[in-house]
């Protein structure tokens, strides 16, 4: 039988893993206590709470994985009101008490027009629908 656990974050301090990928958000205050080591950040630049940890890119040319969030509407939303949401939801993500809070969450939001994260999100889908196909990977 095929053991598919999914184990939280906490696993991996707690030994029942001995390896793992997880966002900063979580994995910052364990570092931080010692309780996990970074042996490498997954992002296209270092972390700036994490300055010696090296990218994996830097020792695997090309390699990438980030995390993201975003807000979305149904497609035959109004133009002018997509627009008026992104325009708001810019406003709040530039706000520096909004933008301080989410540094200490180990968060770094990015205002796009709705074109760009169209782009965005259409590129992450091909680059993972490759990886999906070169690893034959099925629903089950």
């Amino acid at each position: 039988m095929n053991d598919r656990r999914i184990l939280p974050p906490s696993g991996l301090p707690q030994g029942d893993v001995q390896a793992g990928f997880d966002t900063i958000g979580t994995s910052f205050p364990l570092i931080q206590a010692g309780k996990i080591r970074a042996l490498g950040v997954s992002s296209t630049a270092r972390v700036a709470k994490l300055p010696n940890i090296q990218t994996i890119a830097e020792t695997v040319p090309g390699y990438t994985v980030t995390g993201w969030l975003g807000i979305g509407a149904p497609k035959d939303t109004p133009a002018e009101i997509v627009q008026r949401l992104n325009r708001e939801i810019g406003v709040v993500l530039n706000d520096p008490g909004i933008r301080s809070k989410m540094a200490e969450l180990n968060s770094d939001p990015f205002v796009s027009t709705p074109a760009e994260f169209a782009k965005f999100t259409a590129e992450d889908v091909d680059k993972w629908g490759k990886v999906v196909k070169a690893a034959n990977i099925k629903v089950e």
